[in-house]
């Protein structure tokens, strides 16, 4: 992972901690009847549109960063099941190769004894 994307995501999850705390926080206030009930939990709301706001940035700064730099290669099934097959042909050419000089040196040596 690219070290901006990492950035943000780090950000992000940091984040969405410090909101779940949060939540759980104005839940317990709320549960126990406390004055910090109503005032945590509209700071609640406002850390979860910064959460999402954050996991946002996570996407966009990957997209940005794929279309700068170019999307980091990963060879899929399809680019697998090439190089196999050319790596099959080079295989299969090397020993036909390998043969026609075997049958020529074999063949070689028996027309001098004639």
């Amino acid at each position: 992972m690219p070290d901006p994307v990492r950035t943000s995501a780090v950000r992000a999850v940091l984040i969405m901690s410090l909101t779940i705390i949060q939540a759980m926080v104005a839940f317990l206030a709320t549960v126990t009847g406390s004055w910090l009930a109503f005032p945590m939990m509209l700071s609640s709301v406002g850390s979860t549109v910064v959460a999402t706001w954050s996991v946002l940035d996570v996407w966009v700064t990957r997209q940005v960063w794929n279309q700068r730099h170019g999307v980091v290669s990963m060879p899929s099934s399809s680019a697998r099941k090439l190089r196999r097959e050319r790596r099959a042909a080079r295989r299969a050419a090397r020993a036909e190769d390998r043969e026609a000089a075997r049958i020529r040196r074999r063949g070689a040596g028996s027309l001098s004894r004639a």
